[in-house]
């Protein structure tokens, strides 16, 4: 794919006898929202590790903006913002501390660290818990810190491994918007999330991952088209939603015939 901002080649990554992730080959352009979906344990996250420089491929290759991506690449890693599982915060410092850490790691000087870091504290709505020790917040509010976090530098690619996992509705909001800011900027957002109204909303293409293999991948229209004929309501044009093509790709696991537990029968 021209112009783009994430590529792989068969990344695989193996941890001893399971192999956690398969031969993913995908690539997502510049500016592009992309949503990469799965149910849990298909390997999203040991994805986003590796396209991140946490875990070393077992075997393929990445690109991150047309330049191969590993663990020297200190220059690309400094054009990335993630929000890993985890989230992997310093819990010992203070929110301005944290940021100002971090946007100096990230190689911004003092002053616009400064500005950066009061302006984010501002937007994600913590300016009045800026005394408060980090290992103390709620977990929404390190959710959102830590997204304060993955932004400060201006990254032109970001990852985030459930962002909206623990935030209020009002805070959903407005990361929304921040987010749809940066794609309307030329970022380059790869999301992953349970919360599938979410991804409908915000993304326009969409990798799936089903036990370490990717299953789908490409526009949001492109899957309804593909998926459109095996379900019944899509008869009469309907539209199907990211749920109905989830379940149908990946399948449901046999819902309609599960065994139900005997005390809530």
């Amino acid at each position: 794919m021209e112009n783009a901002a994430i590529q792989t080649h068969g990344l695989t990554r193996r941890f001893g006898a399971l192999t956690a992730v398969e031969n993913v080959t995908l690539s997502v352009a510049q500016g592009q929202f992309f949503g990469f979906l799965g149910p849990n344990g298909a390997g999203k996250s040991t994805t986003i590790k590796m396209l991140t420089g946490l875990l070393e491929p077992t075997a393929g290759t990445m690109e991150i903006l047309g330049q191969p991506f590993g663990a020297g690449a200190l220059d690309l890693k400094r054009q990335i913002g993630v929000v890993p599982e985890g989230m992997a915060l310093l819990g010992r410092l203070t929110a301005p501390e944290y940021l100002q850490f971090v946007g100096r790691m990230y190689g911004l000087d003092a002053k616009t660290t400064r500005e950066r870091t009061e302006e984010l504290l501002e937007f994600m709505q913590l300016a009045e818990e800026r005394r408060k020790l980090v290992t103390d917040f709620s977990h929404g509010m390190q959710k959102k810190l830590a997204l304060a976090a993955a932004v400060i530098h201006g990254p032109k690619v970001l990852f985030l491994d459930e962002p909206f996992e623990g935030v209020d509705a009002i805070a959903a909001g407005m990361l929304k918007t921040m987010l749809a800011g940066m794609i309307s900027r030329g970022a380059t957002i790869f999301l992953t999330s349970h919360v599938l109204e979410i991804v409908e909303r915000l993304c326009s293409h969409v990798a799936i991952i089903h036990q370490g293999r990717l299953v789908a991948n490409g526009s949001l229209e492109e899957l309804r088209a593909g998926e459109a004929s095996t379900l019944p309501g899509a008869e009469g044009g309907q539209r199907l939603t990211l749920e109905e093509i989830f379940l149908s790709i990946v399948g449901a696991g046999g819902m309609e015939s599960a065994q139900e537990l005997s005390w809530l029968a």
